[in-house]
């Protein structure tokens, strides 16, 4: 009969094994981002929260938020922010694109 403490060892080891999985399809999917200086980030305008997050990892000050009212007929919300890529400062460092937690940003070539 198995034990608790064997249980538990089971349940680490797939822990750990699952855990490298997703690091190693989290690398793969980093590495297949383009970036550079021939690209440059985007923002899907209607996918971007205005959260912050991309402001926040961009070392460059390449981001910025504006203001635009909801397009919603259910709120009413006066300011609803989203982010704006300065295209002149963005070095293509891909930090944003993978900060933005609803993958509003993508690079394109520049």
């Amino acid at each position: 009969m198995t034990g608790i403490p064997d249980l538990l060892a089971r349940r680490a080891a797939e822990q750990k094994r699952i855990r490298m999985m997703l690091d190693s399809m989290r690398a793969e999917e980093e590495a297949n981002i383009k970036g550079g200086e021939d690209a440059v980030a985007w923002v899907k305008q209607e996918l971007c929260i205005g959260c912050d997050q991309c402001t926040i990892v961009c070392d460059d000050e390449a981001i910025e938020l504006y203001d635009t009212p909801l397009a919603s007929p259910i709120m009413e919300v006066e300011v609803n922010r989203k982010a704006k890529i300065l295209r002149d400062e963005c070095t293509g460092c891909k930090l944003c694109v993978l900060g933005c937690p609803t993958d509003a940003i993508i690079m394109i070539d520049r």
